[in-house]
């Protein structure tokens, strides 16, 4: 028997294997500028003597708030280098947002863009940063520069065990206030083992990947099975969504793999450049984050072919649970189920699908999606109420619902907090809301349960329409009364300009009931559409 603890091997591994391996070969590029993995390798080294300096060292926390840099990405192997632990922040977060964050995981050290000081502020002002703070893309003259860190010879990784903390990934906070889920160097090692071989089959050095999305969440996590293999990665300059920037990076680098959430991936395929440039070499591209539209998912797949790859998961599994390649996307569904399916669990993964007391349930059967593997996450930090919810008989429930078929392809119905209960029968949304984006004047749609004196609650559509496009209340429900089930109709329909997002791009709704609870409600619909609870 080995005593324990076991070694685990540093995340920064990846850095230094494939800059001993590669160490000409181009790692980061952004516009006309193209780093090495030597460069990229000997820059982390010399911001981690930095760190050290400031006091940084294993086990401690340093807050990222920047939005993607080259520097964001020599900051985090850094840190990891000198055996700290990462916490990223999305740039669309307020300053408030960002201190709840850091009061929960506490950084011993901020690096910051330089374009967010009063985020900074608003952190070293809440919580004893002993380190202080350091600037991305900051002039490297200019005192707490990332780029200023001087080299100082050799540093290697950190010694790290199993278990020892790696990312804090926070929650999104789309029903509540962020939870910091603790992912850990071994864990991560298997995640970006997995990724390529589930997601991006046969990468290598020759590959080239395209960031479309922050590096702070679901992008940064793809960025390193692309380190893993050697393969560079490509950086947007814009620093937003351009569909033109996109598309001429495809054809100009020849971009081989990319992540994306639904709503990018439908920005993308619906430009005019979608069809205009040459995206030929595009092999993977990956979506994941939330559901997409059974019609969204299709206009991709006719304009970019088959190259769509989906996978599911939550940031409590790193996306480690389901995956749908290419090939798989016409998947046939089971009778009686009107949602396509999210794939089938991933290497060394296991999905169980549970009723109320942890009993395994039946293909074709419905209750809560629950995980178990190496995937899963450490658990919550400081939570012990979060983490005892979390997990039951050493299953990680992740709160979807959802059922099986037969040959053990899984279908995400929606949310257990989404459901809510009309005269007596129990409504999922996400079926309602599958069906409304195929209206051609819907562009988002999102369906709630409101309290109703007479039915407990009733169904609220709010709608957004297509740019240019007009759909009516009145139209809207006596186009979906075609396709649903009385029983389901939703009582009211609203249309409205946009829906309330969170910074990750998903439609928040608990913001949508907290602004119809703010207005006069229930609304009043003119013409009145006809009872569409059951009687």
């Amino acid at each position: 028997m080995r005593e324990l603890p076991y070694r685990a091997v540093n995340l920064a591994n990846f850095l230094t294997k494939t800059a001993s391996r590669l160490p000409d070969a181009p790692a980061l590029i952004e516009g006309d500028k193209t780093m090495s993995w030597r460069e990229l390798d000997d820059s982390a080294t010399a911001l981690s003597h930095t760190l050290r300096a400031r006091g940084v060292g294993s086990g401690d926390c340093v807050l990222i708030h920047s939005t993607n840099h080259v520097e964001y990405v020599q900051a985090v192997f850094a840190v990891w280098r000198v055996g700290a632990v990462i916490a990223p922040t999305n740039v669309r977060l307020t300053p408030d947002d960002v201190v709840v964050i850091a009061t929960t995981c506490t950084p011993s050290l901020v690096i910051c863009h330089k374009d967010f000081p009063e985020h900074a502020r608003a952190v070293t002002d809440a919580v004893d940063v002993a380190g202080g703070v350091l600037w991305i893309d900051e002039d490297p003259a200019t005192p707490d520069s990332v780029s200023g860190s001087a080299p100082r010879g050799p540093l290697a990784d950190a010694p790290v065990i199993v278990g020892d903390h790696a990312w804090y990934f926070f929650t999104s906070g789309t029903s509540g206030a962020p939870k910091c889920a603790i992912l850990t160097h071994d864990q991560m090692g298997f995640v970006v083992t997995n990724h390529l071989c589930d997601l991006m089959p046969g990468t290598t050095e020759h590959d080239r990947s395209l960031v479309v999305a922050p590096l702070s969440h679901g992008a940064g996590i793809h960025l390193l099975p692309q380190v893993a293999a050697g393969a560079a990665t490509i950086l947007t300059q814009s620093g937003k969504l351009d569909g033109a920037e996109v598309w001429d990076i495809v054809e100009r680098e020849r971009v081989t793999n990319m992540f994306t959430v639904p709503t990018i991936l439908k920005v993308m395929a619906e430009h005019p450049d979608a069809v205009a440039r040459d995206h030929s070499s595009l092999r993977y591209v990956i979506y994941a984050g939330a559901p997409m539209g059974s019609a969204d998912q299709q206009h991709a797949r006719n304009t970019l072919g088959d190259v769509l790859v989906q996978y599911y998961g939550l940031g409590e599994v790193t996306g480690n649970i389901t995956v749908l390649p290419p090939s798989e996307h016409d998947h046939p569904r089971p009778d009686g189920v009107d949602i396509g399916t999210c794939g089938y669990p991933r290497t060394g993964m296991q999905v169980s699908i549970q009723g109320d007391s942890g009993e395994e349930l039946s293909p074709g059967e419905t209750g809560e999606i629950c995980v178990a593997g190496p995937g899963v996450f450490e658990g919550y930090l400081d939570n012990d109420a979060a983490n005892d919810s979390a997990f039951r008989n050493g299953w990680f429930r992740t709160g979807d619902l959802g059922q099986v078929d037969d040959q053990g392809y899984l279908y995400v119905t929606g949310r257990a907090s989404d459901m809510y209960i009309s005269g007596g029968s129990n409504i999922y949304p996400r079926d309602i809301e599958e069906k409304l984006l195929l209206h051609p004047s819907v562009t988002e749609v999102a369906v709630l349960g409101m309290p109703d004196p007479k039915w407990g609650e009733v169904g609220v559509a709010i709608c957004v329409p297509t740019a240019g496009a007009e759909c009516s209340p009145r139209e809207l429900h006596e186009w979906l009364g075609e396709k649903l089930a009385r029983y389901k109709m939703p009582r009211h329909f609203l249309v409205w300009d946009e829906l309330p997002k969170s910074a990750y791009g998903k439609i928040v709704k608990r913001t949508v009931r907290e602004q119809l609870e703010a207005s006069s409600w229930p609304p009043v619909t003119e013409p009145a559409l006809p009872n569409a609870v059951p009687s």
